[in-house]
């Protein structure tokens, strides 16, 4: 069997086991080997392991990936998402639709400084869903509504896919972090028209709450301002060179966990539970980071990515088409497959392919352009009927719901995505132009 060989079957096997439920990390690690030493031998797989599992995990860049994590912990044990929700019905909530749009911006402003769209959903999903249930809304748009806005905690920065795939590709966490900004803006801008669409459509399904005087506008606003400050700092920092990603991290999560204790009254159980929670989320990335390290050797080894760019930049097509055909395949995969698990498996093979065809655009530019195209398209496919993560998770927190209505809800909000996507592909500037890249 050739090494060609030995490498589509690895990717098969890979499919295969995470698809019976085996952990991704396991499942990378145990075919990556397996693959490694049909093409090279045991001895050169236990040198290999010996050298990547020092080099990866004593990497310092590393250290960044529980820091942001520890934020997000803090951020949900503070109950600062309590507080980014009121501010918004502060000012939306009065509209036909309000709650809904103040969900969504809710959400991008927990996505700040959270980092996961699991997260973002389900701790948003705690506070507004019982406001929109009390004042009427219907089922389909509240439970849409949270899945969609949820999907923001990932592409608005600090992101944990952004990060292992600067990680990956050797690019700049803070490069990455701002180029997500204008996408970020356009998702939560698109999400709220989806909610004023379908308001205007059923108008029945989002009753106008009351209308708030100034004064107590003012006063939910006001305690939002030191969690944006945080998120301006981090961002701002770290693309400004005041310091690197890691010291970034470092000060958010500090800054966070002090607003955790002083507004959102965090006491010394929720700072013990934050840190075993981050403790074991980092262990399970840390395992899937070296499933992929020894997967992509292996991978490389077998000269997959090679043969297989060579072959699709040989095509007679636009490379426009390929990328939107590799843009449908994360839209699959992610409508069946954990979001950082799709990201750390497809790489080694599109990385090297999007290098290969050429789009008008140096390196680095490419490198930029795609992280934020597959953070877009992962987030579609965490919405996507029937097997989005997200639809689960609100689902689950939901139970007198019908599943059939959280799809309903959420097609708005696909149709959307797919919109954006397609923007965004075809408009490099959107992702280019705030890190100074175009």
């Amino acid at each position: 069997m050739s090494g060609f060989d030995i490498g589509l079957l690895m990717f098969a096997a890979t499919l295969l086991l995470i698809g019976l439920r085996m952990p991704v990390g396991i499942a990378m690690l145990l075919v990556g080997g397996l693959g490694y030493a049909a093409i090279t031998g045991w001895s050169p797989l236990f040198a290999t392991l010996r050298s990547i599992t020092f080099s990866k995990f004593s990497s310092y860049t590393l250290s960044v990936i529980p820091l942001f994590l520890l934020m997000g912990d803090f951020a949900t044990k503070g109950g600062l998402n309590r507080a980014l929700f009121n501010a918004a019905r502060a000012w939306f909530g009065h509209w036909r639709g309000g709650l809904a749009v103040a969900t969504v911006g809710g959400c991008a402003a927990f996505g700040a400084i959270c980092g996961s769209s699991l997260a973002t959903a389900a701790t948003m999903s705690q506070v507004a869903a019982p406001e929109m249930r009390r004042h009427g809304y219907s089922p389909a748009l509240s439970t849409g509504t949270l899945a969609a806005g949820g999907t923001l905690g990932i592409l608005i920065p600090p992101s944990v896919i952004l990060v292992i795939y600067a990680i990956y590709t050797e690019q700049s966490i803070g490069t990455l972090f701002i180029a997500a900004v204008i996408p970020g803006i356009l998702a939560t801008i698109c999400y709220m028209l989806v909610v004023h669409i379908y308001a205007r459509l059923y108008p029945e399904a989002a009753p106008p709450a009351e209308r708030l005087p100034w004064r107590q506008r003012l006063r939910p606003t006001l305690a939002v301002w030191p969690v944006i400050t945080v998120f301006i700092l981090v961002v701002t920092g770290m693309y400004a060179g005041w310091f690197s990603a890691t010291e970034g991290a470092a000060v958010g999560a500090a800054a966070t966990g002090l607003l955790a204790v002083t507004l959102g009254g965090m006491r010394w159980q929720g700072l013990k539970e934050s840190l075993l929670s981050t403790a074991e989320t980092t262990g399970l990335i840390f395992l899937m980071l070296l499933g992929a390290e020894l997967f992509s050797a292996a991978l490389a080894l077998s000269r997959v990515p090679a043969e297989l760019s060579a072959a699709i930049a040989m095509l007679d097509v636009s490379p426009i088409v390929i990328l939107f055909a590799i843009l449908i395949i994360y839209f699959v995969l992610g409508c069946f497959m954990e979001s950082m698990a799709m990201v750390l498996l497809t790489l080694p093979i599109f990385v090297p392919l999007m290098l290969a065809l050429d789009f008008g655009l140096d390196a680095q530019q490419v490198l930029v352009w795609f992280g934020i195209l597959v953070l877009v398209s992962v987030e579609v496919g965490m919405i996507s009927p029937p097997f989005g993560l997200n639809l689960f998770v609100i689902n689950s927190l939901a139970k007198d719901v019908p599943m059939i209505e959280t799809y309903k809800g959420v097609t708005g909000f696909v149709v959307s995505d797919v919109i954006r996507i397609i923007l965004l592909t075809l408009a490099p500037i959107l992702s280019l132009w705030l890190p100074g890249l175009w």
